[in-house]
């Protein structure tokens, strides 16, 4: 096996039959892939390729194998969903627990659109677009049996997020369990795990691609929704400046998915939300760019969601 990088994998596509020269650069990855460009002048591919050991200061690991259930996803729902919603796979490697997809030339991830102020409800609206095919193209479990175990879910999400935040607030440990049960619980459609801000890729023309399905399973698409919405609020206590224009993006983007969703999702989504928001201060993935009165003011508001749930997610929004 090849641990991948730049100075090897213009000799490992070359290998592979994918004729050079090529350039190639790192990408971001975050924490848990190693993530390359190569560009040949005629096709330019993002290269991924999964840790087993994770790049943070806590002991994480997780299984390499989830990178094959997320080759199988992009291609799955590539047939599924609007074109460009998923990237385009161009080939996988098992082996070497890595693949290649099509690279979205010119395009920014929204994370760091919003990071330097450029908020958009069209953008909110188009992702929550993707969330909503996804999770109406996904109802028929049967067409989706690969996806069943949840284990990368777990040892990705649920354990560094809520388990290791529960653990640094006991009082709430009782609320963090609610969440972890009703997880298993609910298998309603597909869950992407990761949906944020800095996987929907923005092209030029303001199209949105969602990427890295590493922990892609059949479950509770409330997490998906929380998990976005999380993001958004997140980023008020940063960018107080754009508090406005991202109150409005959350709304957007919640009054497309919502609508034709049962009856049980706004209280999961909820209660999802609550656990999520004090997991960015206090999990093993903290947001990294709030302030240190930023996290007290994140604290003070997840603790509220978690022992007084709001009625409703606009209640959570007029709030904010």
């Amino acid at each position: 096996m090849i641990d991948l990088d730049c100075g090897n994998l213009a000799g490992y596509l070359e290998a592979r039959g994918r004729t050079g020269p090529w350039r190639v650069k790192a990408l971001g990855g975050g924490v848990s892939n190693t993530v390359l460009l190569a560009d040949n002048g005629r096709e330019r591919w993002v290269v991924k390729q999964s840790l087993g050991r994770l790049r943070v200061e806590e002991e994480w690991r997780a299984d390499r194998e989830r990178i094959h259930r997320e080759a199988s996803a992009i291609a799955q729902l590539g047939r599924m969903l609007a074109p460009g919603s998923v990237p385009v796979l161009a080939f996988s490697d098992p082996g070497n627990f890595a693949y290649a997809m099509e690279a979205a030339s010119g395009a920014r991830d929204w994370k760091s659109l919003l990071m330097a102020g450029e908020v958009s409800t069209g953008i909110a609206r188009r992702a929550g677009v993707i969330l909503r095919d996804m999770i109406h193209v996904s109802r028929d479990a049967s067409q989706f049996s690969g996806f069943a175990v949840q284990d990368c879910f777990d040892q990705l999400r649920l354990d560094p997020y809520y388990r290791f935040t529960a653990a640094r607030h006991p009082d709430l440990a009782h609320f963090f369990d609610v969440c972890i049960r009703e997880y298993g619980e609910r298998r309603y459609s597909l869950v992407h795990g990761d949906f944020s801000p800095k996987n929907l890729l923005v092209t030029p023309v303001g199209g949105v691609t969602l990427i890295d399905f590493e922990v892609i399973h059949y479950g509770n698409p409330a997490f998906d929704a929380a998990f976005l919405l999380n993001h958004l609020l997140l980023k008020r206590s940063h960018l107080p400046a754009h508090q406005a224009a991202l109150t409005a993006a959350a709304a957007e983007f919640w009054n497309v998915v919502h609508p034709g969703m049962p009856d049980w999702f706004e209280g999961s989504v909820i209660r999802q939300l609550g656990c999520l928001h004090m997991a960015r201060v206090d999990g093993k993935s903290p947001a990294e760019y709030l302030t240190p009165a930023g996290r007290e003011q994140v604290r003070e508001r997840a603790r509220r969601w978690i022992l007084s749930p709001p009625r409703t997610v606009k209640e959570i929004l007029d709030e904010c």
